[in-house]
């Protein structure tokens, strides 16, 4: 009996998630926005359409869904002169994991706006901390806020609506998924009513980047600041500075530039402010701002780098036919041999795993005499070879089929990949009365 092994060419399955990546799956729906409202109400969550653009490395197009957000303030009813400190919380993301891979907890940096209209209009820079808890495979994704200051320059009702936000995931690559409003303005969240007072702050910052790797160099420009004033220029985790700081001197007309190195993983954004010491009054910020990586390039050292190229999935035979035992005819019984070893290298990196299947035709025989594909059994053994990340699993010993039937496999996981061999025991079962003659089946696998 002879089955002859074909090798398959079907391609390996898309993987969505490089992960770390981070890729999205986003829900239909959304509720369109209304006008802004005039008087003061009380914080409320909102929904709106969502146009998310999903890293380029999943595969994935644009998608529109929706998210649920609410905006909140730490004085409702500020004077002009006034910082108001805001929240952006996404209550419900427009994204789900769309794989059955787990994703570890503080891999996400949010980063968005906030619009404010009505008695004072323009954006608040809004960004959050590296934190989320883990997000199970096809799990959905965590809640989050990011936080940001304005400062109040008229009297009167100021509306403050959700903005575009983006994810940035840290795992295995450093990625974005932008998120933008469908029809912007979104809803109405939150509304504070400015009254007069106060002398305006319209001290004001920009960034030259929003993210860079850390030891990376940002340029701050600054306006507005008093003439010759000395100038800190300074990251910020939420309300604690961190070690990266700068200092300038504004020039007669009140402006600076500085180049700060942003090194300190916990920076989310930077300031700039006159004195020693953070004052909101005589500051403008926090901009967002992610650090990408970490670690510091210390004076007098070199960095070095190079490239691990990824390679492909790809299976070899040690050849491609299979000579079983014979049977009597009017005994039959178990034609036996062994599978020819298969030799499966995964060089791709990354978090997939791989399948080996296999399923058999019938064995036909002469003068159209057949021994069904049910009649054929395996019992799959796989090795791994030393230092492989993943370990190969045999499938399970039984009837192969022309449906088919694992013959080996290793798991998704955080890394992959490694050589292994495969072999199996084959086992046709011959009934007693078969025609006499040679029978032959064809035996193919299919690496996925």
């Amino acid at each position: 009996m002879r089955p002859t092994m074909r090798r398959s060419t079907e391609p390996r399955r898309r993987w969505a998630a490089a992960l770390g990546i981070t890729a999205l799956v986003v829900t239909g729906g959304g509720l369109l926005g209304g006008p802004a409202q005039a008087a003061a109400t009380a914080s409320v969550a909102v929904d709106f359409p969502t146009h998310c653009i999903p890293p380029p490395i999943a595969g994935i197009p644009p998608i529109d869904g929706t998210t649920t957000a609410q905006i909140t303030v730490d004085n409702a009813t500020p004077q002009v002169g006034d910082t108001v400190a805001v929240t952006y919380t996404v209550v419900v993301p427009a994204a789900s994991n769309p794989v059955d891979l787990a994703l570890p907890a503080d891999i996400m940096t949010p980063t968005g706006e906030v619009t404010l209209d009505g008695a004072q209009s323009g954006d608040v820079t809004v960004a959050g901390p590296k934190k989320n808890p883990p997000v199970p495979g096809k799990g959905a994704f965590p809640s989050f806020s990011m936080t940001g200051t304005f400062t109040v320059t008229a009297p009167g009702a100021i509306t403050l609506s959700p903005g575009d936000y983006n994810i940035h995931t840290s795992y295995i690559m450093e990625l974005d998924t932008p998120c933008t409003v469908t029809a912007p303005p979104a809803p109405v969240s939150e509304t504070v009513v400015a009254t007069g007072g106060g002398q305006v702050n319209e001290r004001t910052v920009q960034l030259s980047a929003a993210s860079g790797a850390a030891g990376d160099e940002v340029t701050v420009t600054g306006t507005k600041f008093t003439p010759g004033a000395g100038i800190t220029v300074a990251g910020r985790d939420g309300g604690a500075q961190t070690g990266d700081t700068t200092t300038a001197t504004a020039d007669g007309s009140g402006a600076f530039t500085a180049r700060l190195a942003v090194s300190d993983p916990a920076t989310t954004g930077i300031v700039a402010y006159e004195g020693g010491a953070w004052d909101a009054a005589k500051g403008a910020g926090p901009l967002a701002y992610t650090v990408i990586g970490g670690g510091e390039i210390p004076d007098g050292s070199q960095q070095l780098t190079t490239t691990v190229r990824a390679g492909t999935l790809s299976m070899t035979q040690a050849g491609d036919s299979v000579q079983l035992s014979g049977v009597d005819f009017g005994r039959g019984g178990a034609s036996t041999g062994d599978l020819r070893t298969v030799t499966v290298e995964d060089f791709r990196g990354g978090p997939a795993g791989w399948s080996l299947t296999g399923k058999v035709t019938d064995f036909k025989g002469p003068g159209g005499a057949r021994i069904s594909a049910d009649a054929l059994d395996w019992t799959p053994s796989c090795a791994t070879k030393p230092g492989s990340p993943s370990t190969c699993a045999a499938g399970s010993a039984g009837s192969v089929g022309s449906a088919g039937a694992t013959l080996a496999s290793t798991p998704d996981g955080a890394a992959t990949g490694g050589e292994f061999t495969v072999d199996a025991g084959l086992s046709l079962d011959v009934p007693a009365f078969t025609g006499a003659g040679s029978y032959a089946g064809v035996l193919t696998l299919t690496l996925t």
